[in-house]
């Protein structure tokens, strides 16, 4: 009886050696996912003019072709901490952005003279800053939850214990909403100024999305991809049942004071 008892207790053994490497493989992946999406998240909440390269929505205008090239500003491009205006004879590229920009500032204004002259639609300025302020304050949250998702995460690696994926788990569910909201609300700045400007028949400009809408699609995505692995964790399902079933047989076997250790 002793000699299978310790035939069983080898093998149980060998399997909590696989199953503290699956245990790291998930820890891994989910907080690779985590932490792309905090660090994309922060890239936006720093984005024009702090990043001069992320911007959420642009507005282009098109002179007549018969008009020579001048420095006159015929592109806006707007970030969360203010804006930039750049030329035909002074675009911004991949890497920087050379244009006069205004910030960064907490709360920026636009005159909305300025839209007004390029697009007749004054209201636009106010919707625009308006939808940016709220922005303002959702990016840092995004990012701040992501991180703190991922804490525990960590600490699973360290502990081989239930408990931080179920706190990790819990954390992601506000993290994954809020990020679908932080989208929702970068895909509603672009669609309402286009939407104005529809209304002008008259005026040679185009409104387009910026790259920082994109990146944070991938950081909600990042987002929800984690929250469904964390589920998958905490719910023993898709290959973890078989660890749960190894513990129990574990703790019928050696008793309650072997599963402290453990």
């Amino acid at each position: 009886m002793v000699l299978c008892w310790r035939r069983r207790r080898g093998r149980f053994d060998d399997f909590d050696f696989h199953t503290r490497r699956r245990n790291r493989r998930h820890a891994t992946v989910t907080g690779f996912c985590l932490l792309t999406a905090s660090i994309l998240f922060l890239f936006v909440a720093l984005s024009l003019p702090i990043i001069k390269t992320v911007y959420l929505l642009q507005i282009n205008g098109h002179p007549s072709p018969s008009q020579p090239a001048t420095s006159i500003g015929t592109e806006l491009r707007f970030g969360v901490w203010g804006f930039c205006v750049t030329s035909v004879l002074d675009q911004p590229t991949f890497f920087g952005n050379d244009g006069e920009c205004v910030g960064p500032q907490l709360g920026y204004t636009v005159d909305p003279k300025f839209i007004e002259v390029v697009t007749n639609e004054p209201e636009l300025a106010d919707i625009i800053l308006k939808v940016l302020t709220v922005l303002l304050v959702l990016h840092p949250i995004a990012a701040g939850l992501a991180f703190l998702t991922l804490l525990p995460v960590i600490a699973s690696c360290c502990v081989y214990h239930h408990a931080p994926w179920i706190i990790s788990l819990v954390l992601s569910v506000p993290t994954a909403i809020i990020s679908t909201i932080v989208f929702a609300a970068d895909l509603a700045l672009v669609i309402v100024a286009k939407h104005k400007l529809k209304e002008q028949h008259t005026v040679n400009l185009t409104i387009s999305y910026g790259n920082g809408v994109w990146i944070v699609l991938v950081s909600t995505f990042f987002t929800w991809v984690a929250m469904f692995l964390l589920a998958a964790r905490v719910c023993y399902c898709c290959g973890f049942g078989r660890m749960n079933e190894i513990d129990n047989d574990r703790d019928e076997m050696d008793g309650p004071e072997s599963r402290e250790k453990w």
